[in-house]
């Protein structure tokens, strides 16, 4: 996302939600009587972090304990313990980064018995930033795009019930459904004061074609994945050798999304014949490094690479790799920030959490969820006003990384 922040107040927060936001801090304690030895122990703390630590983390909670019984005590009304309860769990989660979820007991019943047939979708790549689902691409030609949805829009509410209080897998859960049924969603537009209220149909939905073109009397390969799966990823080893080792490759990964980031190392490694092209690393999850395998590069020549906010996962990974192992240009906008892996945890009330275990790296170490990808040529992308642009026409990030690309020597 490009950081900006909506004009409009934000949403008007009654008592009770401000007291929830309140006694987040205590959400540790009830987090313990829902079973936080339960979860310690799945992780692996329980038994390895002992001695002091552990006396340090019992010790604030007992803070934590009076500052709820003062507040049940003095606060000007009755607080909703069970309410109070489950938000600060969603704000215990939500806190640790966009990919952190926890589900009351109804709602992992819910996550965990939908039918595999409601998967007709409305087009949209969502994550959470402020708090809120916030749009990060759109799928072109479907119902979100038709009624131009763009990057960067947040989602206030989605059928009545406002994201700030759902974690991501519900909001991504809500958006889906059988196909030729419908979703309402208040979005809040960069710039405009007003949500706009729209309804969405949702569908199923074809993976958007491979883009590929040709440029500088037919000197560049122009391709854009629009998704990056394995299969596509087949697709543009097919495109790059029928091009020939010659060929210039200009790669353009801006609204591209990928939820499998080996494809993004996979990618990656077609330009890059030698070299870290990422890592992965979390507190109790082993390292693991992903070195370019020189039988799995296609091409020498020189390559480009475009992004902007809604390079989202896989091409985060290749794109970041291409530039700190100095293969090539990338130029636009910094991306969004998407690099992680959930293990799922199962509570012993019914309740469920998806949590982080661990982030991937760039080849300079820096975790892409946290920093996302910065190009080394920024150039922001044309002003959007929601009806398609010829890939030339007025396309400024495109035409620097053709500029560059045609100064360099095949």
């Amino acid at each position: 996302m490009s950081g900006w922040l909506p004009l409009r107040a934000a949403p008007v927060v009654c008592v009770s939600r401000f007291f929830q936001r309140f006694v987040f801090a205590i959400s540790v304690v009830i987090f313990a009587g829902l079973g936080l030895s339960y979860v310690l122990g799945e992780l692996g703390y329980i038994g390895v972090h002992a001695g002091d630590e552990q006396d340090a983390a019992y010790k604030q909670m007992r803070v934590y304990a009076e500052v709820l019984r003062k507040i049940q005590n003095y606060y000007v009304t009755q607080p909703d313990i069970p309410s109070v309860t489950t938000g600060a769990l969603h704000g215990l989660l939500d806190s640790l980064d966009p990919d952190s979820s926890y589900l009351t007991p109804a709602e992992y019943k819910t996550y965990r018995d939908r039918p595999a047939t409601d998967n007709a979708q409305v087009g949209l790549t969502i994550s959470k930033r402020f708090g809120y689902a916030t749009v990060v691409n759109v799928l072109p030609g479907s119902p979100a795009d038709q009624e131009h949805l763009r990057d960067g829009d947040l989602i206030d509410l989605i059928d009545g019930q406002a994201t700030h209080d759902l974690p991501l897998a519900i909001v991504r859960f809500m958006l889906s459904g059988k196909p030729g049924t419908t979703v309402t969603i208040s979005v809040v537009r960069p710039f405009k004061p007003d949500p706009d209220t729209i309804k969405l149909t949702r569908a199923a939905l074809a993976a958007p074609p491979l883009g590929e073109q040709f440029y500088e009397n037919a000197s560049i390969l122009y391709l854009k994945p629009g998704i990056l799966t394995a299969a596509r990823v087949d697709d543009i080893a097919a495109r790059i050798k029928a091009a020939g080792k010659s060929k210039k490759i200009l790669l353009d990964l801006r609204d591209t999304t990928g939820e499998d980031p080996q494809q993004g190392v996979r990618l990656a490694n077609f330009f890059i014949k030698q070299g870290t092209l990422a890592s992965l690393e979390g507190q109790k999850y082993p390292l693991q490094t992903f070195s370019a395998d020189p039988s799995l590069s296609l091409t020498d020549a020189p390559v480009a690479v475009l992004v902007n906010r809604g390079t989202y996962g896989a091409p985060e990974i290749t794109a970041a790799a291409v530039e700190d192992l100095k293969r090539g240009d990338v130029v636009g906008e910094h991306t969004f920030g998407e690099g992680t892996v959930q293990k799922t945890i199962d509570l012993p009330d019914g309740a469920g959490l998806m949590l982080t275990v661990a982030k991937y790296e760039d080849p300079d170490g820096k975790k892409i969820q946290e920093v996302a990808v910065t190009p080394n040529v920024v150039v922001a992308s044309p002003e959007d006003d929601g009806e398609p642009m010829p890939p030339s026409n007025g396309d400024a990030p495109l035409n620097q990384a053709l500029s560059l690309l045609k100064a360099k020597n095949g």
